[in-house]
């Protein structure tokens, strides 16, 4: 009788325990934090991001409204760092985090924001939408990036290509369209300032 009654105390606390670390088990997150990184001549370059899924939908036009900036990811901001100074779009940019906005197009002839503040994407909501005008005041730089159709990617992915070690290739890949756009990680300029140390 005393071991029935410990054997019932026992299953009943297991019971209990397993319900409760049920209960503390949460949902995967609909569109999981991501991040890529890599080293380009002497700069490494870090992405941060949340990746969303498809699901059937039609995403560029409808979901992210062709001429609305959006931010190119889910959740937070997207995140972009650069251990050391380097161009993109034309511009000398410091080493430091800028934030990713994007404004897609029909055409295919998308703006990409890169935001010197790092803000949260939050910042920059008015009524509901992203407000252009605030994120276009603190870009430290935007421009015309190449974009490609065809294939499909489910999920919300970015790659870091560098044929050369020298110029990076950031690529965004989302439903049938990926978006490129180069940075100069000036090796040869770094290479001249070395030397000239010496």
């Amino acid at each position: 009788m005393k071991n029935t009654k410990l054997f019932l105390m026992a299953f009943a606390l297991f019971i209990t325990s397993s319900f409760a670390a049920f209960a503390q088990l949460q949902q995967p997150a609909l569109s999981p934090a991501a991040h890529v990184s890599q080293t380009v001549g002497f700069t490494q370059i870090s992405i941060d991001y949340s990746s969303p899924a498809v699901k059937g939908r039609k995403i560029f036009g409808e979901i992210e409204k062709y001429g609305v900036t959006w931010r190119a990811g889910a959740n937070a901001q997207t995140v972009i760092e650069f251990s050391t100074g380097v161009s993109v779009g034309g511009k000398n940019l410091r080493a430091g985090k800028y934030s990713i906005f994007m404004t897609p197009t029909e055409s295919g002839d998308w703006t990409v924001h890169l935001n010197s503040k790092a803000a949260s994407v939050f910042a920059y909501m008015k009524d509901g939408k992203i407000d252009e005008e605030a994120v276009a005041k603190d870009d430290a730089v935007s421009f015309k990036a190449t974009t490609e159709r065809g294939g499909k990617t489910e999920r919300l992915q970015y790659h870091i290509s560098a044929n050369d070690n020298k110029v990076a290739h950031i690529t965004m890949a989302w439903e049938g369209v990926k978006v490129t756009f180069p940075v100069d990680t000036q090796v040869d300029q770094k290479m001249e300032q070395f030397k000239t140390q010496f």
